[in-house]
């Protein structure tokens, strides 16, 4: 076991050595005299991004022309651990790229605060909350992230209900997946927890037809009651939805990327919560069920009194490392990530909700149609609200509940523990 974990040690140190920058003093004016930048990140490798990286480095080089830009692409399985490391090394990237929420937060500490940088982008870009800390700016937006609930309008139709008429409260779902399993198989949600990530999916997309809005508003605010019946009530409607056999078999051994997302695609569940933006959402299901069949949902009321609404925040964004040698031209090359030109070939390549907000998606589909209109009414999402410490024990205990091996009180005492400053 020593052998392995020194292994281990040695191969994060070479991946993070690898990948360094920082600027080799590049000239901060237009058309820099030399120097290089280095971007880690999880995107860049794929396909569907390929142009918004070349529309991005276009626009860089505009201001930057001697200043080399190299894009790391980083395993996503093992980022954090990377970046950890290069944190800790003191050196690494000069730009990376992060989740909104936790894990940019947790990390505060080693990137530069971008706000005297990024201000003629306020007005444009959204998403901004879920990249700041203490009252300053980590991060600049490149899509919104949310978590919608979408349907099979199909299985609705075989089923006989109106695809149209989405139920708007709990009983009426249960009743409609009833219907749905008995016309035709399938079950009512595709759900994967094998990474412990279909919690955060659940709490987010089903939260606001369960908490009130002084709750919900409340846990966004960091003051949250855990032990109040709304909040036991989520993880409870978990384990319910489960033990009632509404989830594909196996959840706990179902990865969410890109399994359940897969069984609902193939037919064989009616509903799954789903991302806005750029795997397991509406244009990857619409390639299999016809954009004309994908629903978008809000939460089912659950609680009396709830209002639902879209949970959404600032998906990934771009932020810059302290130790960069030259903060401005690293601040250049995110405003360039997050320019109008590159979100808008991001959205068109991968599908994914820009934080521009002025990109016209008109003629994306009804999925898409709907997600945009709701985002002005949407609130932050609640999972986003948490640390990553709190958010991996959810994950955790959120296996337990399914398994039986944690009763819900005892889950809910364990998170509220984690939960606490410092």
């Amino acid at each position: 076991m020593k052998q392995r974990a020194v292994w281990g040690a040695i191969l994060v140190a070479g991946l993070v050595l690898s990948g360094c920058g920082s600027a080799a003093e590049p000239d901060s004016g237009s058309g820099g005299s030399g120097g290089k930048l280095v971007v880690w990140d999880w995107k860049s490798g794929d396909a569907s991004a390929a142009s918004y990286v070349e529309k991005a480095k276009a626009d860089f080089a505009k201001k930057h022309g001697g200043v080399t830009v190299e894009f790391v692409a980083q395993p996503f399985e093992q980022y954090y651990t990377l970046l950890g490391a290069a944190i800790q090394a003191g050196k690494g990237p000069d730009v990376m790229l992060f989740n909104g929420g936790g894990q940019i937060r947790d990390r505060a500490d080693a990137l530069l605060p971008l706000d005297e940088y990024v201000g003629a982008d306020r007005q444009r870009l959204a998403g901004w909350e879920a990249f700041t800390s203490g009252g300053k700016t980590y991060a600049a937006p490149v899509t919104l992230q949310g978590h919608p609930v979408y349907y099979n309008k199909s299985l609705y139709r075989k089923a006989g209900l109106d695809p149209e008429r989405p139920p708007a409260d709990w009983n009426t779902f249960v009743a409609n997946c009833a219907a749905i399993t008995r016309t035709t198989g399938a079950k009512c949600f595709a759900q994967g927890n094998k990474e412990g990530i279909g919690i955060q999916f659940f709490l987010s997309g089903l939260g606001s037809g369960i908490l009130t809005p002084q709750e919900y508003d409340d846990w966004i605010a960091g003051k949250r009651n855990w032990t109040s019946p709304n909040v036991k009530r989520v993880f409870a409607l978990w384990k319910e939805v489960n033990d009632k056999g509404l989830n594909n078999p196996g959840a706990n051994s179902t990865a969410m990327f890109n399994d359940a997302f897969a069984v609902f695609q193939s037919g064989k569940a009616a509903h799954v919560i789903g991302l806005m933006s750029d795997v397991g959402h509406w244009q990857d299901f619409a390639e299999f069920l016809d954009a004309g069949n994908v629903g978008v949902m809000k939460s089912p009321v659950v609680t009396a009194g709830t209002t639902p609404s879209l949970p959404y925040d600032g998906g990934i964004g771009y932020a810059v490392a302290k130790w960069t040698k030259d903060p401005k031209v690293a601040a250049d090359l995110v405003r360039s990530l997050t320019s109008a030109e590159a979100l808008t070939a991001f959205y068109a390549d991968a599908g994914a909700i820009a934080a521009d907000r002025t990109i016209e998606v008109s003629g994306a589909g009804p999925a898409v149609a709907t997600i945009v209109a709701a985002i002005d009414d949407g609130k932050p999402a609640l999972h986003v609200a948490l640390s990553s410490k709190t958010v991996d024990l959810m994950g955790r205990l959120s296996q337990q509940l399914l398994s039986g091996s944690v009763t819900v009180d005892r889950a809910v005492q364990q998170l509220a523990d984690s939960d606490q400053p410092g």
